[in-house]
């Protein structure tokens, strides 16, 4: 305070060049002298008013006159001030010291002065004044110790003010808790220990400590009738003071034995009461604190007004949390099944916002010929209605699958069934079918985003799929002819089907959450439930209030079992050439993958499954050929023949002379096994050859 205020006064002191001759009796008015310090002849000059204020009774101008007076720590400061001064350039300077007076006391002193300087800037004389600020600094003092409590209180408000804001952003009761016992917090109001116990029914459990490790043994539960402070505080319902330790050791002899170590003089306990019912109790102790005034109580007891509040919404979010989350497990598989030749892994996140769940899902299909349908959508909304709407639509959309719809058929009916469900809701769903034997995968888009597939070397692109719209709005429009993206996943690659929450942020774009993650996956471990887990857990991390949903799906095996050729024509009803063509791509192929001494009875068997397919449907049909992985180094040729009628193929008995009904017999005797599977609206026929050891494919 005293170097500022001498601050102050160099600021204000400029004496004019027309200073008066006889300035005495101005500076009187003012309880002022006034001093003339010739530097070159090195005299000090003093008023009758200066040499007053001094007590100097001679008539001494040496200026080594008033060392005696002056205490040594006060002269060496008020030196370095009038050095500097003269040194710097400055035209004045102010500065606060003592004098020592007769009796032996100090009196508190202040001095301006102005310093005079040649052409050259040299100093040659300071003219100045000197004044009593005995009054100035009691009065200084006292604004002092007024700001010292006015800042006392502004403390406890600010950090009332701080915990209530920390505590508004505070969902959970570990947040509450991690409120308290943040150092930064509830510790500036001098606290030692800080502690909170939840009424659990007729007990208090304690659920906060600090510092830790500072509980009283087998204080951890305790009844609400036992013994203790925090027990009477919610008893009562009214705060308990305790203002000094011998206080406490007589209000509560079982407890006070364990806290000396902790060199309590004072403590307040406090209800936690919220909507008229006591949900715990604050315990702070003190070791340096006797007392607690009317304003201290007021705050601590502001204090936990909020804190109970604040742990009342948190009961409430954490009640309401648990219900969203179960009804939205209900809604999704309670158990994956085990696909042969594949890994699978799943993930779900409700979003942060309580109640206000949403309509993300995922599901694994099982179908025949060893396929699986991938299922990943997003209903429109966060509420319980949209849960509702996804569970109807997840089971239709899975038995419309079971039923052996191609995933075109698939993806159309879900989007009728939508369209005529009671609800104002449409969802982005991507439905994948693939087959781990081949790495096929057929994928359906309905304006959800698009997948993402890692390389068994870690590296991870984005698969665009021609997609059509969200299911429910494609319906409304007449726009169900969804396309069908066709590729092929290598053994060691894994699809990975996501919702829009795990890759938005606010105030990004999609399409950079989307290559952020597919730097995350890229770096990631290889093991699909390592990686799930290290992706939804950077989401979580990450925040954010949307639900999210993630399904990947690994192709097993090394990349020499990869499937060996593939071949898929399309024979037209009524198109003679096409068969004929079909025949010949058909050979070509078989010897083109070393399968040569096959290349008629594949031949034959197909010819005669695509002819059977012409004669007894009304349609087209597709003809599939590809080299299947085996047990061990042994491969199959495996033969697909889709129509459009579900009728099945019946064996018939052929007389000696009948020139057809021979022709399933064939397909028997010819190969190792065959099967029909549903396929949308008609049905796929398929048969398996077997194949030397080593056969390999090359391009057909």
């Amino acid at each position: 305070m005293v170097e500022s205020m001498a601050d102050r006064g160099a600021s204000i002191l400029s004496f004019p060049d027309d200073w008066p001759d006889h300035p005495d009796p101005i500076l009187a008015l003012h309880r002022m002298g006034s001093f003339d310090w010739d530097l070159e002849a090195g005299s000090l000059q003093l008023d009758a008013q200066a040499r007053e204020l001094f007590e100097l009774s001679g008539r001494d101008d040496r200026p080594e006159a008033l060392r005696g007076k002056v205490p040594a720590d006060d002269a060496h400061r008020l030196d370095a001030v009038v050095d500097r001064a003269l040194r710097d350039g400055s035209e004045s300077y102010g500065a606060y010291f003592r004098v020592r007076l007769r009796d032996g006391s100090l009196r508190w002193t202040h001095t301006q002065g102005s310093v005079r300087r040649d052409a050259d800037g040299r100093p040659y004389r300071i003219i100045g004044i000197v004044r009593d600020a005995t009054e100035e600094l009691r009065a200084g003092a006292e604004r002092s110790e007024w700001r010292a409590a006015a800042e006392a209180r502004r403390r406890r408000t600010d950090v009332v003010q701080a915990a209530t804001a920390a505590l508004a952003h505070a969902h959970t009761v570990q947040d509450v808790i991690d409120v308290l016992e943040e150092n930064r917090g509830i510790g500036h109001l001098g606290a030692t220990s800080v502690v909170m116990g939840l009424v659990e029914g007729a007990r208090i459990r304690l659920v906060a400590e600090g510092p830790e490790g500072s509980f009283v043994p087998g204080t951890r539960v305790t009844r609400i009738d036992d013994p203790y402070p925090m027990s009477e505080a919610v008893r009562t319902l009214a705060p308990r003071f305790i203002e000094s330790p011998e206080e406490f050791a007589a209000s509560y002899p079982l407890l006070w034995p364990h806290l000396t170590d902790l060199r309590i003089t004072s403590a307040a306990y406090l209800p936690l009461v919220a909507q008229g019912r006591p949900v715990g109790a604050l315990g702070l102790l003190y070791h340096d604190k006797s007392g607690f005034s009317a304003e201290d109580r007021n705050v601590l007891v502001a204090l936990a007004s909020s804190i109970a509040q604040s742990l009342m919404r948190a009961m409430l979010y954490e009640e309401e949390k648990d219900l969203a989350a179960g009804l939205q497990q209900a809604m999704l598989p309670r158990t994956i099944p085990d696909v042969p030749g594949a890994d699978i892994a799943v993930r779900y996140r409700s979003g942060s916002l309580g109640r206000d769940i949403g309509g993300d899902w995922y599901d694994v299909i099982p179908l025949p010929g060893g396929r699986v349908g991938a299922v990943i959508g997003d209903v429109q909304g966060h509420d319980t209605h949209a849960a509702a709407v996804m569970g109807q639509l997840r089971i239709v959309l899975r038995a419309y699958a079971v039923e052996g719809h191609d995933p075109v058929t698939v993806m159309a009916r879900a989007s009728v069934f939508l369209h005529e469900l009671d609800t104002d809701r449409f969802a982005t769903c991507l439905y994948a079918e693939a087959d781990p034997a081949t790495g096929l995968v057929r994928l359906v888009r309905a304006g959800h985003v698009d997948p993402l597939v890692r390389d068994g070397g870690g590296t991870c692109r984005r698969t665009p799929v021609v997609g059509g719209l969200p299911l429910g709005l494609s319906a409304e429009f007449g726009r169900t002819d969804y396309p069908v993206s066709t590729f092929e996943l290598g053994p060691g690659q894994t699809l990975l089907l996501f919702t829009d929450g795990l890759v938005e942020r606010p105030g990004t774009d999609l399409a950079d959450g989307v290559r952020d993650l597919g730097e995350q996956v890229s770096s990631g471990p290889d093991d699909v439930q390592d990686l799930a887990d290290e992706l939804i857990g950077a989401a979580a991390r990450r925040g954010g209030g949307d639900d999210m949903a993630l399904l990947l799906l690994r192709r097993r095996g090394p990349a020499a079992q990869q499937a060996g050729g593939r071949l898929r024509l399309h024979v037209g009803a009524g198109d003679p050439e096409a068969l004929s063509e079909a025949r010949h791509m058909i050979r070509a192929a078989v010897r083109a993958w070393d399968a040569a001494d096959r290349a008629d009875e594949v031949e034959l068997v197909a010819d005669e499954l695509v002819t059977n397919a012409l004669l007894h449907t009304e349609g087209a049909a597709v003809v599939t050929l590809r080299v299947l992985a085996g047990p061990g180094a042994r491969r199959r040729l495996r033969v697909e023949v889709e129509d459009s009628s579900s009728a099945q193929p019946r064996r018939r008995e052929a007389g000696e002379s009948a020139v057809s009904g021979r022709g399933l017999l064939l397909v028997d005797l010819l190969t190792e096994r065959r099967g029909v599977e549903a396929c949308g609206g008609g049905k796929r026929v398929w048969c398996e050859f077997g194949l030397p050891a080593g056969v390999t494919a090359a391009p057909a």
